[in-house]
């Protein structure tokens, strides 16, 4: 994932938007975003759409789950969405996050020694709205838990080419981007 790089980002989302953010500083920019590093991407959520909000980390954790198991839920399938137990408590709790590019490798060996990234954009805009799902919790200790997943869908033919992995072969994904004319449509 990527936020573009300028200091006026926070700025930016706001005037995009027309809606306030939480906490600004928390709004960072960078080239590109490892998900598991699990990030605080800014995003809009379907219970509180007046507010951009920046307290929410990558990977849905679902109640009572050790912070280990983001790595597993980085991504949801749309189309598992209400079957998958880590899930379907969250299929209700929809948001939009925030970026204005995301990353995906071409495999150029069937090794995956080579690589070639992606940068995969709007055409539209340049902030666009990757569909997501969310769950908050509280743990024994007290501490609350505010996470998010990236909603994917299958690839069109260009993501195909470009998610080529050998282990996806046949069941290539990308994360579903929300068109510019659908972001107010959403249920927010």
């Amino acid at each position: 994932m990527l936020l573009r790089p300028e200091s006026k980002l926070a700025i930016e989302i706001t005037d995009f938007f027309n809606k306030n953010i939480d906490h600004k500083e928390n709004v960072f920019t960078s080239n590109f975003i490892n998900g598991f590093s699990y990030p605080n991407l800014p995003i809009l959520l379907d219970n509180k759409p007046e507010v951009i909000t920046t307290n929410f980390t990558l990977g849905l954790l679902p109640t009572n789950r050790d912070k280990d198991f983001r790595k597993s839920t980085l991504n949801a399938r749309v189309e598992t969405l209400e079957e998958k137990p880590s899930f379907a408590p969250s299929v209700n709790k929809r948001c939009l996050v925030i970026v204005s590019a995301y990353y995906d490798y071409h495999w150029s060996d069937p090794a995956g020694k080579s690589k070639t990234k992606y940068q995969i954009n709007s055409q539209q805009a340049e902030i666009c709205c990757l569909a997501g799902i969310y769950n908050n919790w509280q743990d024994k200790n007290g501490k609350i838990w505010n996470t998010y997943s990236i909603v994917t869908t299958q690839a069109n033919p260009q993501m195909k080419f470009i998610h080529n992995h050998k282990e996806t072969e046949g069941d290539q994904r990308m994360p579903i981007l929300i068109k510019q004319e659908d972001i107010n449509a959403c249920r927010f």
